[in-house]
């Protein structure tokens, strides 16, 4: 499946700071950090009226802090609720707390999908908020009901180890954070996240009944759990070709990326060649595909029966 073959949805007109009611009960406001790798900028939400929580505060930025509470002028802010701690995702959540007194609830605090190999030591941290702490730890079936709503947590550990979608099921709604987005592909990069970890959350969203996806990027996803398929062949699709270019002789991971990702954002080539690991990572622990020492970024790879 090439890249075009998913149907994805890069019409996102909303404007930082803005109100917009997605659907009765749940309100999104965008902040104003766009980049290659988020977008128009990361999307928070507000469940509820009257009594409300906060999906996904932001990164450290104290306008969109702002125009959060402005959002919610007049109302009592219950509980702040973290997918995952990247640092376009949690850092605010520091200042809607002190602001709001609300509870904060999220799966822990970061870490890593697995030991980084000692090759790996002195590389450079990944957008890890290392401070972030929740009040409250929920893991799956773990249910959190306010005024008027309830959220259950999924656990979809992949794009980082500690990542959570949070489900309305009365609502027939999931707020999946950056695990499924309908702008792009997430990005899975070891040793924060794990391709492996990733396609089995897929399928545990999947095989859940929420239609309607609210994602930390871009625009609301209408008939998710068809999409989730989509992007499962997809991931399948990019293995192929990973294996299609080993089929031709070993090879490390920039010619990999260059074989497999045609026409790419050349801002997200080293992204690419995380993904591509992730895939190795994979492939070489079923024994596919073979490695000198530890699967790492600056390796070479080669099929087993090469």
């Amino acid at each position: 499946m090439a890249e075009d073959d998913v149907p994805f949805n890069r019409n996102f007109p909303l404007k930082p700071g803005v109100v917009e009611e997605v659907r009765p009960g749940i309100r999104r406001v965008l902040c104003n950090n766009p980049s290659p790798f988020t977008f128009t900028g990361t999307v928070s939400y507000i469940v509820g009226r009257g009594k409300v929580a906060i999906i996904d505060p932001g990164p450290d930025n104290e306008a969109h802090a702002a125009a959060l509470l402005d959002a919610v002028r007049g109302e009592t802010v219950t509980h702040i609720f973290v997918t995952h701690t990247h640092r376009d995702h949690s850092p605010n959540t520091g200042r809607l707390k002190a602001a709001t007194g609300a509870t904060v609830y999220a799966e822990g605090a970061h870490r890593a999908s697995r030991p980084r190999y000692e090759s790996e030591k002195h590389s450079p941290e990944s957008g890890a908020d290392r401070e972030f702490n929740p009040d409250v730890r929920v893991g799956e079936g773990d249910v959190v009901e306010g005024d008027g709503w309830r959220l259950e947590a999924v656990t979809t550990p992949g794009h980082t180890a500690n990542h959570l979608a949070f489900a309305w099921p009365e609502q027939s709604a999931s707020f999946v954070g950056d695990h499924v987005m309908g702008w792009s592909t997430s990005i899975v990069a070891p040793p924060d996240g794990s391709m492996v970890d990733y396609m089995a959350s897929l399928e545990r969203l999947a095989g859940r009944p929420e239609q309607l996806y609210l994602s930390g990027h871009g625009p609301e996803i209408p008939e998710g759990p068809r999409y989730v398929r989509f992007l499962i062949r997809h991931r399948q699709a990019r293995e192929a070709s990973i294996l299609h270019r080993l089929s031709k002789g070993e090879a490390d991971i920039p010619t990999i990326v260059r074989a497999s990702y045609i026409g790419i954002d050349p801002r997200l080539t080293t992204a690419a060649g995380y993904s591509v690991l992730a895939h190795l990572e994979d492939l070489v622990a079923r024994g596919v595909v073979a490695t000198d020492g530890d699967p790492v970024i600056g390796g070479t790879y080669r099929l087993t029966n090469d």
